[in-house]
């Protein structure tokens, strides 16, 4: 299958780039001139374009069918204003631009999966949370919102659009995972703010799984929780990753008005969460080959 992929070149994208080659799709990844460009596997190839404006890209795009959309500014960084906007920018103009590509392609179907996140449904203290759930009014969720909404508008020309609502993504070489891991090897790994929050997360080897499987099974839209079966609370995941590297995390956890000094409205996010569950995924049943945190940790620790 020729797979069009924006964000090809970051922490998910780079597994998942192997992992689609490896199945024998071709993948086209999409790259801003001057970007940083890593080797790429066998079956994949760049394409130079920036998601954000309209271009040419967007006529080799359309050649394409399926599109993976996994463009997006980090959020994990201060949030000033500007920072925001880039939050805010980076993935509804780049979905809208994508979508417009999709909808110029003279024939075919075509097949659409865009990434949204968990922070969806706001922030909730107790409850399961399954794609059913409504939205939160929070910044990350409004973000989330206006985000789906974009990739919707794909369904107007008759592409299948399926979005997937990641949680925190742990893998090798990148992501949620690899500062933590330094910080607990160097004991000073502990909680934060009350512990109790709840942390939803998911081991890239699933993530890129659910991908092939959405795919596979063309009859699936709409959205889909790409989370792990097991949530954890903040003070179990300290626990189960200070137990997977062999290590004691006893320094005390760290107090909720230092993290909101330290990093602003991005800090308070750290001190909530939300337990979601993949519903529809268990439902057709998908299988996790890591449906809890000491399978996940051991496999990539």
């Amino acid at each position: 299958m020729l797979v069009f992929m924006t964000g090809g070149t970051g922490f998910v994208g780079k597994n998942l780039t192997r992992v689609l080659t490896e199945k024998g799709h071709e993948v086209t990844i999409l790259t801003r001139p001057g970007e940083g460009r890593p080797p790429l596997p066998a079956g994949a190839r760049y394409l130079e374009g920036d998601p954000t404006r309209p271009g040419p890209w967007q006529e080799r795009a359309a050649s394409h069918e399926t599109f993976i959309n996994l463009a997006g500014a980090s959020i994990f960084s201060r949030w000033t204003e500007r920072r925001k906007r880039d939050l805010l920018e980076s993935r509804i103009l780049t979905t809208r631009n994508l979508v417009e590509a999709i909808r110029g392609r003279r024939k075919g179907i075509a097949h659409l999966l865009s990434t949204s996140a968990v922070g969806y449904y706001g922030f909730h203290d107790e409850g399961d949370l399954y794609e059913g759930n409504g939205p939160g009014g929070d910044f990350l969720a409004r973000l989330a919102v206006d985000w789906e909404a974009e990739a919707d508008r794909a369904r107007e020309a008759g592409v299948r659009v399926a979005i997937c609502r990641f949680g925190i993504v742990l893998g090798k070489g990148g992501g949620a995972l690899e500062p933590l891991e330094r910080l607990f090897r160097l004991y000073a790994g502990s909680p934060v703010g009350s512990g109790r929050q709840w942390f939803s997360w998911i081991h890239e080897g699933d993530l890129a799984r659910i991908f092939l499987y959405l795919m596979e099974r063309t009859d699936l839209d709409g959205p889909f929780n790409c989370t792990a079966p097991g949530p954890v609370r903040n003070a179990e995941f300290t626990r189960t990753l200070a137990d997977a590297l062999r290590v004691r995390a006893f320094l005390p956890a760290v107090p909720g008005f230092l993290m909101r000094l330290v990093l602003g409205e991005f800090g308070g996010v750290i001190l909530k969460g939300q337990k979601v569950l993949p519903g529809r995924l268990l439902k057709e049943g998908f299988h996790f080959r890591f449906p809890d945190l000491p399978s996940a940790l051991e496999d990539l620790l």
